[in-house]
């Protein structure tokens, strides 16, 4: 009796060590899938990129400033569209980072507790809104409003881009400033606070210099989704092929790379040179931001290796901090010089010098408790500045598109080109496509997250998953929609299809689940774990009666975070899944959808006489994805509430 249990035992621990091993390897293929799609990216922008870069040769490709590939001579010179992009990066940056840092300072250090409570949410509703509902704003209300201002042929401007893209960045940059400034130890501002420094010579000293490495990543987020973004700048920045003559003319129109592909690409004859060539230029797009990013790393591991490298000295020397303002005071002189000069000729650069003189000669001699009114002063109108833009767009969209909510327009398909009817399989289309993707993503992000935090130590294969996952988050959206287009619609031939959409969809919200799912599961505390062992519980059952629970509100973070991308996302769609106009909705994965985003898109920039249209669309995708935040952040206070460690 006694050794037919001994070898029940023994087998009951076989099985469950096999049973171990499988699961473990089911998560293991969950974690690779980043890596694998990153190389298939990669492959797959080569095979049909490089053979026009050869025909044409890389010099000309790069260097040719002449992209004219229709004409009876074809150029295909690309280094106009790489400038273009540079510059309205540039532009946005020089626009969302000293109002996204002194919005960061006031809500972390000046407001009011209430105040900051509703301030911050506000703010971050601005990552909420679609890029195409910021597209369109900046087509109907920014650029017009340049023309008449500036009394301009066209408001569609370098910019009109750079304006539109510093609001996109503005809620990454306050969001992950705030946090790290928050974050600092409240001995910092006790310390500095004591020795007679005032409120304002403690955050420039201190809790800025302390907080450098968050404010740094905050910085290259910004300029990552600038640099990658396609729906806006393709409605904004007039598209012409050009380098400003001047160079710092902000008020010509110019291209990106990324508007070039959203543009050209589904009207090319499939294996043409010109083909090639845009699949040559998403690979020079895709080198860029695999650069940016990886220079991103290495800047941001110096900066904590020198924090760390100096724990009993974590302020910048008195040297170091003239340095910076020294240089940001250039930057902002260079850039307000710019802007006067494009907009009131040297009359305003000579009153600007002027003001400046002024106010440099008078804060020599102002107290110290002065200057920190002023300061203060300046954060609090970059904070008024950031919430009148919200404030703007949403007043915009919903008092123009109010009056087209009608329940024929809610519930009936679209006539006319979209001039009457209503949108009906859009909004279907688009919730198929969110619902599709979350399915897929969810589980193997989840998946991903449970192999590199619970079944493996930190190594080689982990650092080159998380690479591979960093590399894919990088990616600009108009490559997957590249590669959605290359490789599900032509090469495994499921053609433009609901189906390729949400597969397209997943990968590109992929990076974002799997991050914050394993961050989840690093904030769950080792004692639980421990204890569910110590009482005999496997490894799988631990991590799926303990860990899982009590992750889950960072979980539906990063589910949250997806649902809202999906949903307001239009680049991926428009070689894979999207049609204008369709009437009923899809009896299958394998046919093309509508998709509120594009339906937008094409209303607001083919098809005139449908304003009212127009702006029921963008209302109504705005609650939307608004609306499917709101609820994902409700889940996540529940979990949250009923979560216990």
């Amino acid at each position: 009796m006694q050794k037919n249990r001994c070898e029940s035992q023994i087998t009951d621990l076989f099985t469950r060590q096999n049973k171990e091993k499988a699961i473990s390897g089911i998560w293991l293929g969950t974690a690779l899938v980043a890596v694998i799609t990153i190389i298939l990216i990669l492959g797959f922008l080569l095979k049909e990129g490089l053979p026009a870069i050869l025909e044409i040769g890389i010099p000309a490709f790069i260097f040719n400033e002449i992209w004219t590939p229709t004409s009876e001579t074809p150029s295909y010179g690309i280094y106009s569209l790489i400038i273009g992009t540079i510059l309205v990066t540039i532009g946005a940056i020089a626009i969302a980072v000293p109002l996204g840092i002194g919005s960061a300072i006031f809500i972390a250090e000046v407001a009011p507790p209430k105040f900051r409570e509703a301030v911050k949410p506000a703010i971050e509703l601005l990552a909420g809104i679609p890029s195409v509902v910021y597209g369109f704003f900046g087509l109907v209300v920014l650029t017009h409003w340049l023309r008449i201002s500036l009394d301009l042929s066209s408001g569609a401007t370098w910019l009109a881009g750079s304006i539109i893209l510093g609001i996109m960045a503005l809620p990454t940059i306050v969001s992950v400033s705030e946090d790290a400034i928050s974050s600092v130890p409240k001995d910092f501002r006790s310390a500095s606070l004591a020795l007679g420094a005032t409120r304002w010579q403690t955050i420039t000293g201190v809790l800025i210099p302390s907080a450098l490495s968050g404010i740094t990543a905050a910085i290259i987020l910004g300029l990552g989704r600038a640099i990658g973004e396609t729906m806006a700048v393709l409605m904004v920045t007039g598209n012409a092929a050009i380098i400003p003559d001047p160079i710092y003319n902000i008020l010509s129109p110019i291209r990106t790379l990324t508007a070039t592909l959203g543009i050209e690409m589904g009207e090319v004859a499939i294996g043409s040179t010109h083909y090639h060539a845009l699949f040559g230029m998403a690979l020079v797009l895709l080198l860029i931001t695999l650069i940016v990013n990886l220079s991103a790393t290495v800047i941001l591991a110096r900066i904590r290796e020198g924090q760390i490298g100096s724990s009993r000295a974590p302020f910048l020397s008195h040297d170091h901090q003239n340095q910076i303002k020294s240089i940001l005071l250039l930057v902002i002189l260079a850039g307000l010089c710019l802007f006067s000069y494009q907009v009131v000729g040297i009359f305003g650069i000579a009153i600007l010098t002027a003001i400046l003189a002024l106010c440099y000669g008078g804060l020599r001699i102002l107290s110290r408790q002065s200057k920190e009114k002023i300061a203060f002063a300046i954060v609090t109108s970059a904070t008024a500045l950031v919430l009148f833009a919200l404030v703007a767009i949403i007043f915009d969209i919903v008092s123009n598109g109010l009056p087209a909510i009608t329940w024929e327009f809610l519930t009936e398909g679209p006539r006319n080109l979209g001039r009457s009817g209503g949108i009906f399989p859009a909004i279907i289309g688009t919730l198929y496509l969110v619902i599709g993707a979350i399915a897929i993503a969810l589980p193997i992000g989840v998946g991903a997250a449970i192999y590199l935090n619970e079944y493996t130590l930190e190594g080689r294969l982990t650092r080159i998953i998380r690479a591979g996952n960093d590399l894919l988050n990088g990616t600009p959206s108009i490559v997957f929609g590249l590669f959605g287009f290359a490789f599900l619609v032509i090469f495994v031939g499921l053609g433009v299809s609901l189906l390729a959409g949400q597969i397209t969809l997943t990968l590109m919200i992929l990076p974002t689940i799997i991050r914050t799912s394993e961050e989840a599961l690093k904030s769950v505390p080792d004692s639980l774990r421990h204890g569910s062992l110590a009482l005999g519980a496997t490894r799988w059952h631990t991590i799926l009666r303990v860990v899982l629970p009590a992750a889950a509100p960072g979980i539906l973070t990063g589910t949250i975070l997806g649902i809202g991308r999906a949903a307001g996302e239009t680049a991926p769609l428009l070689f894979t899944a999207v049609v204008f106009s369709k009437r009923y909705l899809p009896t299958s994965v394998f046919e093309p959808v509508m998709a509120l985003p594009y339906h937008l898109f094409i209303l607001a920039t083919n098809v005139p006489g449908a304003d009212t249209q127009k702006y029921g669309t963008a209302l109504v995708l705005l609650v939307l994805v608004t609306g499917i935040y709101a609820v994902a952040i409700l889940m996540r206070r529940h979990a949250q509430k009923t979560v216990r460690w």
